[in-house]
């Protein structure tokens, strides 16, 4: 095992800890930006640095692709590659089932990929994939697991979860690095809690370095959602992180932190910048409205990035429609307001005022009072009085 896993505070479920991997020793609860091809689209690995990015997430199936983990590991890893010394995780390929489906078919043997690049077919299998993880050399590797929608029902999700489990001991027989990189499990299951239960025991009688829980994120409703989370994250080890995948929204981070979730990833950040919206305290901003062309105020003026101590709203308006570095700007601020939202739950939780944070974060999002019920549910489950920012009957599910 290459990871240690400190809690150094709590609230109920809500914990602060120091994950220490092999290239950085990093404050959770913490956001990973996703860097598909060893880039977060628009910045430098100085500027991720520089806004307090602690790891970066990488594809295995797209570097698999282009530029190759054979030529990687010739090159001397994913880190070297690319210049960046803190730490990486890389998944295992498995969510490209769900979202490159007409381009693939899943077998027992593995994941037969029509590859984007030349149309030929690529056989990813759990030996493979671990392969290739470990050519590339991220600090946390994701074993390869069986990925359904949330929103599919019936036998396809018992059979991904019970193949998720059959897989994950090929996984960590392929594992040729388990000194230098840390490989988690996938908890799988759908939306059905005798599932999601068999996996978690499943996946924690096998003592891994940290555990996932996968397939949320995929249009199920947020009561289903917080709820598989709140089950997943009870039942996982106390002294092993927990990554809730593909999620990305601050309100969503905010939950699953009160519910005991310590590692999120999603490309929502940066993919929502190059469509012109920035992130704010009060939910979004959206800066190609005709509204910003003679706003002279910083995207947010409590904001302390280098976007909003510089640049006004108008100015990146008019750059939003016609230049490239309106998205680059709005992806660093993004990204800063993630960051800064890691530091803000984890030092809340070490100086003993989370749910003082909690409903300050939710008394600026929701200054009415609709607090959407999903989350007033979650927060009752977390122990956390949110009373005082919640009207009365709000049945939001936004």
């Amino acid at each position: 095992m290459a990871l240690r896993f400190e809690v150094l505070g709590r609230f109920n479920r809500a914990r602060a800890a120091q994950l220490t991997l092999p290239h950085f020793v990093c404050q959770t609860p913490l956001f990973m930006p996703v860097g598909t091809q060893g880039t977060i689209k628009g910045l430098t690995t100085n500027q991720l640095e520089e806004i307090g990015c602690q790891i970066i997430l990488g594809n295995t199936y797209h570097l698999a692709l282009r530029p190759s983990s054979e030529l990687i590991d010739e090159l001397g890893g994913l880190h070297k590659f690319m210049n960046w010394p803190r730490a990486l995780l890389t998944d295992s390929g498995g969510f490209q089932m769900v979202s490159l489906l007409h381009l693939a078919d899943i077998t027992e043997k593995g994941v037969t990929f029509q590859s984007p690049v030349d149309g030929k077919p690529m056989l990813l299998t759990p030996e493979e994939s671990i392969q290739i993880q470990n050519r590339i050399g991220a600090d946390i590797i994701m074993a390869l697991d069986d990925v359904v929608k949330t929103t599919i029902t019936g036998p396809r999700v018992e059979e991904a979860m019970y193949r998720t489990l059959r897989w994950i001991d090929r996984c960590i027989a392929a594992h040729k690095r388990p000194e230098e990189q840390n490989l988690f499990g996938i908890v799988q299951g759908g939306l059905d809690p005798v599932l999601r239960d068999i996996c978690v025991r499943g996946l924690v009688d096998r003592k891994l370095p940290g555990y996932a829980i996968g397939g949320l994120s995929g249009g199920e409703d947020k009561n289903s959602f917080w709820r598989v989370v709140a089950q997943c994250t009870a039942a996982l080890p106390e002294d092993k992180p927990r990554y809730v995948m593909g999620v990305g929204y601050p309100l969503d981070i905010v939950v699953c932190s009160a519910l005991g979730a310590d590692m999120y990833d999603c490309v929502y950040p940066t993919r929502t910048a190059r469509f012109g919206t920035a992130l704010v305290p009060e939910g979004v901003l959206k800066l190609k409205h005709k509204a910003m062309a003679d706003d002279t105020r910083p995207i947010d003026p409590a904001c302390m990035c280098m976007v909003c101590k510089n640049y006004t709203r108008a100015y990146i308006h008019c750059l939003v429609t016609k230049d490239a570095m309106g998205s680059q700007l709005l992806s660093y601020h993004n990204l800063y307001y993630m960051m800064k939202l890691s530091r803000d739950l984890h030092s809340s939780i070490i100086q003993e005022r989370f749910p003082e944070f909690v409903c300050e974060f939710l008394q600026k999002m929701f200054p009415k009072g609709d607090v959407p019920e999903w989350v007033c549910n979650a927060m009752e489950v977390a122990g956390i009085d949110i009373s005082c920012c919640c009207a009365p009957f709000s049945s939001s599910q936004d």
